[in-house]
């Protein structure tokens, strides 16, 4: 009897995972899509080689994948989604281009009988046009979160998150963050000891610590009145110092009360609050040049203890100043 149980388990059907590839979509999520689901691993052991039954599929038997680089052919066509457990969606950059309503449809088929939805960086666009994310919780890039809000106001936008599992549909910031999400899925999946043996066979995390805020590039805002850029470049030479408020103000020579209405109508922010993001700035390349003394670190930069560091940097970053330096330190991986 635990034979014939043993052979049933190994015919059992393995969970079939389709990944929708459209015109434009991106070569590299298509990549980590097939690494984490498609590949044998023979490192798991005899019976324990093939995780899934992947497939690829597209509306077309010719797909001229993003920027034209390459066609990819040979693929299934959209049918191929009616027998899927798992469905990952096409993740175009063009996020103003209409999908196809074939895919569309498709998508929402496969929402309808239950099928399991994945959506990598630009998928969230797809799977809200399709309409199966309104009243959910999802994520996208940090670049399109506006544009998406404003499309999607029904979608329950998490920008600040690399992934978002709300059970049958599951979303991913942004490229990498794809393989986040998929070990993710492979952990609910088969549980976290394969998981961890596929994400030392990629070299990478299986767990990633932080947010989309990590990555975030906060340049200065364009300043339409050139009145303030001086006092911006003199501040920016003396972040060490004790500057404040009043300070800038005896600079410019107007009253702290004249000092913030400038701000506001220029920078769309406080004086305080663009000086203590100036002294983040300089903590962070710091930190990124290698200097690992987090009281110079804060002192060099003006924000005073490595305590406040630490706060403003969790705060900012949603990483410490240690978490921050094992990513984007000298010698980072």
């Amino acid at each position: 009897m635990a034979q014939g149980s043993s052979q049933s388990g190994r015919r059992r059907r393995l969970h079939r995972v389709v990944v929708i590839v459209d015109a434009n979509s991106n070569p590299f999520e298509l990549g980590c899509a097939t690494e984490v689901f498609g590949l044998r691993r023979p490192e798991l052991g005899p019976g324990r080689e093939r995780l899934y039954d992947f497939r690829l599929c597209s509306p077309e038997p010719d797909t001229l994948m993003r920027d034209g680089f390459f066609t990819l052919t040979g693929v299934a066509g959209l049918a191929a989604i009616e027998t899927a457990d798992t469905v990952i969606v096409p993740n175009r950059p063009d996020v103003e281009v209409p999908r196809r309503p074939a895919v569309l449809d498709a998508v929402r088929r496969a929402h309808a009988r239950g099928a399991r939805l994945v959506g990598f960086c630009s998928g969230a666009f797809t799977l809200a046009e399709a309409g199966v994310l309104d009243g959910r919780r999802a994520t996208a890039h940090w670049q399109w979160a506006d544009s998406f809000r404003e499309r999607f106001p029904a979608v329950r936008l998490e920008e600040d998150v690399l992934f978002v599992d709300d059970g049958d549909i599951l979303t991913a910031a942004g490229s990498a963050a794809a393989l986040d999400l998929g070990l993710h899925v492979l952990r609910r999946d088969h549980g976290a000891e394969i998981a961890n043996a596929v994400s030392r066979r990629l070299v990478f995390a299986a767990h990633r610590d932080g947010g989309q805020r990590q990555f975030i590039e906060r340049p200065v805002p364009e300043i339409p009145d050139e009145s303030l850029a001086p006092l911006l470049a003199w501040a920016q030479e003396r972040l060490d110092e004790p500057l404040a408020v009043a300070d800038l103000a005896a600079r410019a020579a107007v009253s702290p009360a004249t000092l913030h209405r400038r701000f506001r109508a220029e920078l769309g922010t406080t004086p305080l609050a663009w000086l203590t993001g100036e002294r983040l700035t300089l903590a962070r390349r710091l930190i990124e040049r290698g200097e690992t003394r987090l009281d110079v670190v804060a002192r060099s930069s003006g924000l005073g203890t490595a305590a406040h560091l630490r706060a403003l940097m969790r705060r900012e970053t949603g990483l410490t100043p240690s978490e921050y330096r094992r990513r984007f330190g000298p010698g980072a991986v």
